[in-house]
């Protein structure tokens, strides 16, 4: 609306910046972009015509709807982000609540591999504690406590706030309204609790050969923290995608500066329907340096003889 109240003068001043918005938003083969291109130089030397106003105004109405486009996808992406977090959150909270009232159903003990013919009784491990010289036979499951699962999700969340701490070197400051990346660090605390849990009853269940049985304590919360950490294996692609939806927010562009290129690409765009503007000095948008230059080239080219060497002056 205010660039179609103020002067011609002003409207002109204001032309590298409607084209600045412009060249942020839209695409290198968006018509309107095009068309702006090829008429900048003359609007900004002052030739500027009532199609030239509309035709800048259109384009940052294009402008400010794309940018509010770009915007919408990022307050999109962290509403996901934070839906998933709470959806994760929840699990996790309900495994813990579980495994708080039925521990033996969700038993996070191990026994370690006793030789044969060892009837000294053996040693069963679980996350918040130890019990050594146990009956032979005895199921480890039934020393399960019900802080156990809490206890692996804990060293699973302490695991996790380590690869948070290590991505913050990639998270990069962002001018956009939405806190995309904190949404996608927050996300990494429960999918490490979560991981870890998944982990451990992995290898309870002999799942990974070769850690069938851990035998300490510490070795099973040493593996609930790395099982933490490791959830940065797929939450990394959050933080990619994250990154990517906010590197597009006024990426800039492909510049239109060639007028030639310009007049090329809008031909092609509109399949040569598009209308010229109203005749001026510099119909395809080259500046007022460039008309004696063409000049000279198109006086050089009658020049040249039938064979196509130029004639030699006379001594």
């Amino acid at each position: 609306m205010l660039l179609q109240l103020i002067s011609d003068e002003e409207a002109a001043g204001r032309a590298s910046e409607v084209m600045a918005l412009v060249k942020d938003h839209l695409g290198a083969d968006d018509p309107r972009r095009v068309r702006l291109g090829r008429r900048l130089r003359s609007i900004i030397s002052g030739e500027i015509s009532p199609s030239d106003r509309d035709l800048m105004v259109r384009a940052l109405d294009a402008a400010y709807n794309a940018l509010d486009d770009e915007l919408a996808r990022v307050r999109s992406l962290r509403n996901i982000l934070w839906t998933a977090t709470f959806v994760v959150l929840l699990g996790v909270a309900g495994l813990a609540v579980y495994g708080w009232f039925f521990p033996q159903s969700l038993s996070m003990c191990f026994t370690p591999k006793v030789n044969p013919g060892d009837t000294g009784g053996v040693d069963v491990v679980c996350p918040t504690a130890e019990h050594p010289g146990k009956k032979v036979g005895t199921p480890a499951s039934s020393l399960a406590q019900s802080r156990d699962i809490l206890t692996v999700e804990i060293a699973g969340l302490a695991g996790a706030a380590l690869t948070v701490i290590a991505s913050l070197r990639h998270i990069r400051g962002t001018d956009a309204p939405y806190m995309l990346p904190l949404a996608s660090a927050v996300l990494k605390f429960p999918t490490g609790a979560l991981s870890a849990f998944l982990g451990l009853l992995l290898i309870r269940g002999a799942f990974v050969p070769g850690l069938s049985d851990l035998d300490s304590r510490a070795q099973v919360l040493g593996w609930a923290a790395a099982f933490g950490a490791a959830q940065h294996l797929v939450t990394r692609l959050v933080d990619d995608r994250a990154q990517m939806t906010l590197s597009e927010v006024g990426r800039t562009t492909d510049a239109v500066v060639d007028p030639e290129r310009a007049a090329v690409r809008e031909h092609s765009v509109l399949g040569g329907t598009g209308a010229p503007g109203p005749p001026t000095a510099f119909q395809d948008g080259a500046g007022p340096h460039e008309g004696p230059q063409e000049g000279t080239r198109e006086g050089e080219r009658a020049d040249e003889g039938a064979d196509g060497a130029r004639p030699r002056a006379g001594p």
